[in-house]
């Protein structure tokens, strides 16, 4: 068996589409976009282009697509800025978000003295919108951050719901859509969300490169980089012209082949459950992760049914088998921490039983679920 890969979640192979898009810029149009000669202006010219193509998926302006190195930048400027720049005293959100996010609200309660408030969550990590009402309720500044589809567990929040709460109670509504863009057909204009933050390699595309959207008329905002006036001043810096083009190409390609995409990898997700569940009595989900209507259909977080003694070094054994997959998000494999995300919604019992999350993309297939269903067996 080849190896198989189902951690897509933590970044995903790129479509040959825009490993071709990216070589052609790469070689053909190397010019720094901020001159004002022919090659700059070529260059320029493509960065342009694929603005107005990422805004028009997301049915927004151009004007409000700023290109970033990714979603945790993207996370950061949105948040800072809203801070620095709008005023914003206090921010919701909860225990569950990404720490692009978590750690950037930590160092702005510390640096700017602000309130922090964490909204309830339910033992599937659900959200207590009674809860997120009643913390709307002040004269502060408020801005509230809260993500997408977890990472980790898959949950999706209703973001249309939270953004009209929001604006019926004039506070700022941010969210991190890195596990969302591409993988959903966002219109904007429906979801009247003030902020996203988006990243090209989770929707087959590069790494170092994502945008943040910023609603025009916010208010007038300042960098976090300094130096040029690239981004409409608001991140100095050359732009990665070629990173630029291949996430245009990978967000038109998702968007074009969402439907048919879309089935084809939520059944996968309904085959792994299925089979998993028949192969392993006992094994539970993680958060709304087995709903296949509450949680995205890109991932699936299980606890396994395995002796302490058999799961100590699971991940490990599961990479010498060709197995790829995580206990969280990726960000934190250099931790020996547990899972933020699980420590908040599971008992004490099952913390200390395996929890492995199994993400999922167009390249994979149903016969790879078997063969990781069968060495999961040898484990039970």
């Amino acid at each position: 068996m080849k190896p198989v890969y189902f951690d897509n979640a933590a970044t995903t192979e790129l479509r040959d589409e825009v490993i071709d898009v990216m070589a052609q810029v790469l070689k053909a149009n190397f010019g720094n976009p901020s001159s004002s000669h022919s090659f700059g202006r070529s260059s320029k010219s493509l960065i342009e282009k694929s603005r107005k193509a990422i805004a028009s998926c997301l049915n927004v302006s151009a004007s409000e697509i700023i290109f970033t190195s990714g979603g945790t930048e993207a996370d950061n400027l949105i948040l800072n800025s809203a801070v620095r720049d709008l005023g914003v005293k206090h921010i919701i959100t909860t225990k569950i978000e990404h720490h692009a996010v978590l750690h950037t609200v930590e160092a702005l309660q510390e640096s700017h003295n602000i309130d922090v408030s964490f909204v309830n969550l339910d033992s599937k990590g659900n959200l207590d919108f009674n809860h997120l009402e009643s913390l709307l309720q002040t004269e502060t500044k408020t801005l509230v951050s809260l993500m997408h589809i977890n990472n980790e567990i898959g949950n999706i929040t209703d973001i249309k719901h939270v953004s009209n709460l929001c604006k019926a109670n004039n506070a700022l509504f941010h969210s991190d859509a890195v596990q969302s863009v591409g993988h959903y057909n966002l219109d904007l204009q429906d979801i009247q969300v003030d902020f996203i933050a988006a990243a090209g390699h989770k929707f087959h595309g590069p790494k170092g490169v994502g945008f943040a959207f910023i609603r025009k008329n916010i208010g007038y905002l300042k960098p976090l980089i300094f130096g040029g006036e690239q981004e409409r001043g608001l991140r100095a810096g050359t732009e990665s012209v070629h990173n630029i083009a291949g996430l245009e190409a990978a967000l038109k390609l998702c968007h074009e082949r969402a439907e048919e995409e879309h089935e084809y990898i939520n059944g996968l997700k309904l085959y792994f459950i299925n089979e998993i569940k028949a192969a392993l009595p006992g094994v539970t989900f993680n958060g709304e992760s087995e709903n296949l209507e509450k949680s995205t259909y890109t991932l699936i977080n299980v606890c396994l049914p395995i002796p302490a003694n058999k799961s100590a070094m699971l991940l490990f054994q599961l990479d010498l088998k060709g197995i790829a997959c995580s206990k969280g998000s990726a960000c934190q494999s250099g931790s020996n921490k547990k899972s933020h995300v699980l420590s908040e919604i599971l008992s004490g019992d099952d913390l200390e039983k395996p929890s492995l999350r199994f993400s999922f993309s167009i390249f994979n297939t149903k016969a790879e679920v078997d063969y990781v269903i069968s060495i999961l067996k040898e484990f039970a």
